[in-house]
Order: C-alpha cells, then sequence, then structure tokens
C-alpha cells in the first residue's frame, strides 16, 4: 500500500515587499500599508511548530513567507534550528534568492521554490507583475550551479485553462523540476478574486492526472480547503503524493481532520500522519537540540503548550 503523508509550509511572516500578486491576501487592500517589523513570526512559535510537525509525522513543506521580511541572518537561524529538530535539510519559498543567500543557506537547504503560480503568457504578467517568470528561470540556473531541488507552485482557477497544462509540461522539462504543488484559489477578500467561482474537482483532478501521467517520477503535492476536502481521494487517485493546505493545529481531531483521514483510506493510501492523537513530545530532548537561549527554550515551552492545549 503506497504512503501519504501531510505537507505542511512553516510560514515565517506575513509580509511581502512585492504583494500585488493579485489573487494573494497580501495584496488586498489592508495589507498595502503593511509594517515588515510586526508582521514576523516569533521564533518560538515557529520552532513550536516544527517540534509538532517532528513528533505528528508531518513533512515539512518548505520554509515559507513573503519576500524581504526577516534579514538573512534571522532566516538563517530560523532554518538551521528547524533542520536540527526535523534531523533533515530544508526547501524554502521565500522569493527569488541571489546567489549570496544560497552559499548562506546550503548547509541546511535541500532545494528553492519557484512561484510560478500561473504559467498562461501573457496572463501571467498581469497576475503577478513583481515576479516575471525570466527571474524564476535564472533563479533555478543558480539552484541547478548548487545543486538544489528545484518545485514550483501552481494555483489553480486564477485564470487558465487546461490548454496551459501543456505550458506546465514544457516547463517542468525544460528546468527538471522535481515537485509540483498545486491550490486550488481561495478567493480573498478586497482583491480582483473575491467573487471568482471555485474550479471542480474534475479540472483539478485534469491538472494532476496530466502531470503525473508525463512525469511518473515527479512528486505532487495538492492542497485543499476544508470546503472541499471530499476531492482528497481523487486527487490521490489522480497521482498526487501527499496533500497540503489544511490546518492541522486548529482543526486537530476535529470532524475535518477525521474526513482527511477518510479520504486517504477511501484512495487506498496509509496515512502516515497523525491528524487525531495527540503527541506526547519529549520537550527536554527536543530543546537540547538546539542552539538557543535558555529564555528562547522557555518561550518555546510556553508556545507548545498553546498548541497542544488547542489539539
Amino acid at each position: 500500500m503506497k504512503q501519504t503523508y501531510f505537507e505542511r509550509a512553516i510560514f515565517i511572516n506575513w509580509y511581502c515587499s512585492k504583494r500585488d500578486c493579485a489573487f494573494c491576501y497580501l495584496a488586498s487592500k489592508k495589507n498595502q500599508k503593511q509594517d515588515p517589523t510586526k508582521a514576523k513570526r516569533s521564533k518560538e512559535s515557529i520552532l513550536a511548530e516544527a517540534i509538532i510537525c517532528k513528533n505528528c509525522n508531518w513533512s515539512i513543506e518548505f520554509i515559507s513567507g513573503g519576500c524581504d521580511c526577516q534579514s538573512d541572518e534571522e532566516i538563517l537561524e530560523i532554518i538551521k534550528n528547524t533542520s536540527k529538530i526535523t534531523g533533515q535539510k530544508l526547501i524554502l519559498n521565500l522569493g527569488t534568492l541571489n546567489e549570496k543567500q544560497i552559499k548562506l543557506f546550503k548547509p541546511y537547504i535541500e532545494g528553492v521554490c519557484g512561484t510560478v503560480e500561473i504559467i498562461t503568457p501573457k496572463l501571467r504578467d498581469q497576475v503577478c507583475p513583481s515576479k516575471p517568470l525570466d527571474e524564476i528561470k535564472k533563479f533555478f540556473k543558480l539552484a541547478d550551479k548548487y545543486n538544489l531541488k528545484k518545485t514550483v507552485t501552481i494555483v489553480l482557477g486564477i485564470g487558465e485553462t487546461l490548454c496551459d497544462i501543456d505550458n506546465l509540461k514544457k516547463f517542468i522539462k525544460k528546468h527538471d523540476v522535481e515537485r509540483v504543488t498545486f491550490y486550488r484559489l481561495k478567493p480573498q477578500k478586497e482583491t480582483p478574486y473575491e467573487d471568482t467561482k471555485p474550479i471542480t474537482k474534475e479540472y483539478y483532478t485534469k491538472w494532476v492526472k496530466e502531470i503525473r501521467s508525463e512525469f511518473p517520477k515527479i512528486k505532487i503535492i495538492a492542497g485543499s480547503w476544508l470546503t472541499h476536502l471530499d476531492e482528497i481521494s481523487d486527487l490521490l487517485k489522480a497521482g498526487a503524493d501527499g496533500i497540503t493546505k489544511f490546518p492541522s493545529i486548529k482543526k486537530f481531531n476535529s470532524k475535518y481532520a477525521k474526513q482527511v483521514v477518510k479520504e486517504v483510506k477511501k484512495a487506498d493510501r496509509l496515512f502516515k500522519s497523525n491528524f487525531t492523537k495527540k503527541p506526547k513530545i519529549n520537550v527536554e530532548k527536543e530543546l537540547n537540540k538546539l542552539d538557543i537561549t535558555d529564555e528562547l527554550k522557555d518561550k518555546i515551552k510556553i508556545k507548545l503548550k498553546e498548541y497542544l492545549k488547542n489539539m
């Protein structure tokens, strides 16, 4: 029986210097004057989440956030300690990095993410004006130089059509992309997509099935919202390896979490991630792995208690 894991993206901030991707919540009017210094997650919150991920057997999809919020030194500290918690190298989804940054982060990362989002020519320039595809292509060449894995994110429902599947196939082939994460659009208030009609399950499944057929070895992760959890089994049957975009801490052991478990089973998969049984964590053992102050350790303990209480 094939195994399936939940892939959780750990966000380290809620700010983006570009914030003009038309579908993104960071592009909404209320976020246009956001202060980056007030949009950073605390270290204890990030590391406590990483500890829960490890103890619930949730794979860390990537370390994610907007562009130009944390300093390189802050990012380095985060990924260094997160890597120590998981015992694995990470994938970064923080925009296009320069060579200096890649050299700095290299000991703790195995890959980088290109936020392609939409592959439709011309339309992409309108939807993501500050993230030109050429920048991502150059970024991937730099990733090749340092033998880093390349992954991309694709959002479905922002104007693309099934004809664009061929464009994605060409991009994957040309740049040797090893992983694709698909999301369905979640319409955000105060954006041009606020009233957009959701894509159908059949449409979403078609994208996954086509990419799996063309690339048997590529890793495919599919994200679904609470309103569309009944599509998970179909996405897995179509060829997705893992699932993402579920609020696994807030909705732990909820009816939604139990529905996910049923959907994975329905697809004849063995779900290796824990969604229903509160983990028993050896906190001292986890904290002793980290190169941090005693003060930060105490803060992590407090944050862990908060998270576990919610779970």
